[in-house]
């Protein structure tokens, strides 16, 4: 096992990813080295946005990694492996499980996961990476203003075990984690864009324009969000350089 073989937990930190940043300057830790918190004091979200998490309801973790078989240009590979695990796991718990581009896990219409992936880059070798996530387990009311989260136990009914939705996530990680260091990357770009939020349908978007309506086809292996707009253009997205009107 490559993740999950060593987990750290704290009651209360900064944020798991910055806890994970931290160890990685003063030290070398095993690959594969989750931090685990009970409470995020600034939690962070993709673009400096927050994360909110009510202490001990919910899975916050932030997983060490050493992708040097990743070129800096290949990095979306990161966030793929990653967002198909958080998909397996809610998977197995919810109905209609999506990946909303670029980092965000969809159950039918509401957000029920958030991943954060930073990058140390050296050279033409990625260093190190951390992978953040954060999954709304048991919480059952939000505050913060997001406009759709939802929780398992929204969703259910039902409580969770955090410890062993730690467990059931980490083994989901190390099996995808596999497929990125064997070289299996064709098969996680085809699951990847199977479970791509809304791809193939027409819906409402705005850019720098205004709105538009648009229909996602693909996501490039660099991680652009390609869409293709009613007058047949195709435009090309990098991360918070598109909406979607929801």
């Amino acid at each position: 096992m490559i993740i999950g073989s060593t987990v750290i937990h704290h009651d209360r930190v900064s944020s798991t990813n910055s806890v994970a940043s931290a160890m990685m300057r003063e030290e070398k830790p095993e690959e594969g080295t989750v931090i685990t918190a009970s409470y995020q004091e600034s939690g962070k979200g993709q673009a400096g946005n927050r994360w909110e998490s009510e202490p001990g309801k919910n899975l916050l973790m932030s997983v060490i990694l050493y992708p040097e078989m990743v070129k800096p240009e290949e990095q979306f590979v990161i966030l793929q492996f990653v967002s198909l695990a958080v998909c397996d796991l809610v998977s197995t718990y919810a109905y209609d499980v999506a990946v909303k581009w670029p980092n965000d896990i969809y159950a039918g219409k509401d957000k029920i996961a958030g991943i954060l992936i930073e990058h140390s880059i050296i050279g033409s070798r990625l260093a190190g990476s951390v992978a953040g996530i954060g999954l709304n387990v048991n919480q059952m009311a939000f505050t913060g203003g997001a406009i759709n989260p939802v929780s398992l136990a929204m969703l259910t009914g039902s409580s969770y075990d955090l410890a062993r939705i730690i467990r059931e996530l980490t083994a989901l990680l190390d099996s995808r984690y596999r497929m990125v260091t064997a070289g299996e990357w064709s098969p996680l770009a085809e699951e990847y864009h199977k479970a791509l939020y809304r791809r193939g349908e027409w819906h409402s978007y705005t850019d720098s324009r205004g709105i538009f309506r648009g229909m996602i086809e693909s996501v490039r292996d660099d991680g652009m969000l390609m869409m293709r707009r009613k007058d047949g253009t195709l435009s090309e997205y990098a991360f918070k350089e598109v909406d979607y009107i929801l």
